[in-house]
């Protein structure tokens, strides 16, 4: 009614809130077939699902927890298949599946067709690089000791409990971040809400 202009915040808001009233169910469509084209192609690309798990295990802060994770499934698996009276070369076959990340579970096939021709556990598994020190030699103790599902379900219980606390600890820094987001859109929701009345005042 006073003819002056809407703040420039408050016009970009009202602008976007038009935009996603007009194109929105364009952009959920769009998103959505990105995301199944996506885990389609990932599903049927054996390279591509190769590049992301082993960009996902060099990624910072979830990386080591995505190798720990691997790690515990492979030992638990391990443990149960092999205390469950199956031969170590089929069970490192469940255990190849169990990992959850194709990096591991190649490395694990690798591990197989090399136990399968006589060389230890150990060793085969001390060659792909992928394992700590500390797990290959509680691994080596359990072939020694002919205790391999035991030490392997010590390992497991050790990554499973490292997992869990980097989970609650991560859980723990990102709700304060996430309770900051959601403030500055609340606030800016708010100041484009109210600037216009400011602005009024001020011209009066």
């Amino acid at each position: 009614g006073f003819g002056a202009d809407l703040p420039t915040f408050t016009q970009m808001v009202i602008d976007l809130s038009k935009f996603v009233q007009a194109q929105g169910w364009w952009m959920a469509l769009i998103a959505g077939s990105a995301g199944y084209a996506f885990f389609y192609i990932k599903k049927r690309s054996k390279a591509l699902r190769r590049a992301l798990d082993r960009m996902t295990l060099k990624m910072p802060v979830i990386g080591p927890i995505m190798v720990k994770a691997a790690i515990a499934r492979y030992a638990r698996t391990l443990s149960t298949m092999f205390a469950a009276g199956v031969p170590l070369v089929e069970a490192l076959t469940s255990v190849a599946g169990a990992t959850g990340n194709i990096v591991y579970e190649e490395a694990t096939l690798k591990i197989r067709d090399e136990v399968a021709t006589g060389v230890r556990l150990q060793r085969c598994m001390e060659s792909t690089g992928l394992f700590p020190n500390m797990v290959i030699q509680m691994i080596a103790v359990g072939e020694e000791s002919g205790s391999l599902d035991q030490m392997a379900a010590k390992v497991a219980d050790f990554y499973e409990a490292d997992v869990d606390a980097a989970v609650d600890s991560m859980s723990s820094l990102l709700e304060p971040l996430i309770m900051a987001i959601l403030g500055v859109l609340v606030g800016g929701l708010v100041i484009a809400m109210y600037l216009p009345i400011f602005k009024l005042g001020s011209a009066i």
